[in-house]
């Protein structure tokens, strides 16, 4: 079969198509035949090398094969599998399990994969276990949002943000976008109601102030989101380096206890099938639509992981077999 594989971290050119066996399976997986897959942020990391990613690999990467989000169909089963057939449209998050999308067969644990609807495609499909997972758990875990808040999203231009906003609003928010300029007229498409352009203008020092915070950089020190944060506001990184992360938890574990304020890290629930059912709800029902700049073949995919790590992607991106 063919693969996107990489024996050394780096830029998308340590990225090449190669042939490789199917991967065998074990008792409790399943063997999907992909039909999409999207780049997520983690892919970019993995790539790169961030401090995270290589502890599990110090000089050379754990995982050959990335991409986490698949769509495809059931081509066999382990003998321990009762949820699926052979044949049958499913689609899920390997994050959990080493990764492997970017293939033409990828291995997955029975418990990372759901039934996939007829009438949701395939390209749709693969942008959902990840980034719109993220977005709904961090705008509705902890205290949910609720209509006529004001919810700031920082890098609301890429794929997590891009559902973010959708998600917000349904949920009756009032919406403030932060990207680059090149996504600001994508984020009012989707309903953004504010859009400002992190290069010319700073949300941390506005006079306006947010009952909820997502960001998903996680660029700026806890004080910075103070000041924007109403007393009783939540702020959730969606990760974010070493440094911040530890800062954050830190100073949330002070917050939470001295004030109404609540700053920390997005705890995300990989592939929680009632989050996840919920999505597709409403993506069926068009209140969200996953926005794709773009479809690429798999011998074009090291430029899919090339613009995602640039941030040049307005919204997803998505890889099909």
């Amino acid at each position: 079969m063919k693969v996107l594989i990489r024996g050394r971290y780096g830029s998308a050119d340590v990225l090449r198509v190669d042939e490789v066996p199917e991967p065998s399976i074990g008792d409790d997986d399943v063997l999907v035949r992909v039909r999409a897959a999207s780049v997520n942020g983690a892919d970019a990391e993995n790539l790169r090398g961030t401090p995270m990613v290589r502890i599990a690999g110090p000089f050379r990467p754990s995982v050959k094969v990335l991409g986490s989000d698949i769509a495809g169909i059931v081509e066999s089963v382990g003998a321990k599998v009762t949820r699926f057939k052979p044949g049958e449209a499913v689609f899920g998050d390997l994050f959990d399990s080493g990764f492997g999308a970017f293939a033409e067969y990828a291995r997955a644990p029975e418990k990372a994969l759901m039934p996939k609807p007829a009438d949701l495609s395939f390209e749709d499909a693969a942008t959902l276990p990840q980034a719109a997972l993220l977005a709904l758990q961090g705008l509705r875990d902890g205290d949910p949002v609720e209509a006529g808040q004001k919810v700031l999203l920082n890098g609301a231009g890429g794929g997590a943000g891009s559902f973010a906003i959708q998600i917000a609003k349904a949920f009756g928010a009032h919406v403030t976008a932060v990207d680059s300029a090149m996504k600001l007229d994508m984020m009012r498409s989707i309903g953004a109601d504010a859009v400002i352009d992190y290069a010319e203008q700073d949300f941390t020092r506005s006079e306006l102030v947010y009952d909820r915070i997502l960001d998903f950089q996680s660029h700026r020190s806890p004080s910075d989101y103070r000041r924007v944060l109403a007393p009783d506001g939540t702020c959730l990184l969606v990760g974010g380096s070493t440094r911040r992360i530890l800062q954050a938890h830190a100073v949330g574990v002070r917050l939470s206890m001295s004030s109404g304020q609540r700053l920390g890290l997005l705890m995300w629930r990989t592939n929680d099938e009632e989050d996840l059912g919920y999505l597709v709800d409403l993506v069926l029902a068009g209140t969200v639509t996953p926005v794709i700049d773009r479809v690429y073949a798999l011998n074009e995919a090291a430029e899919a992981l090339r613009r995602t790590d640039a941030g040049e992607v307005p919204g997803k991106v998505v890889i099909t077999m």
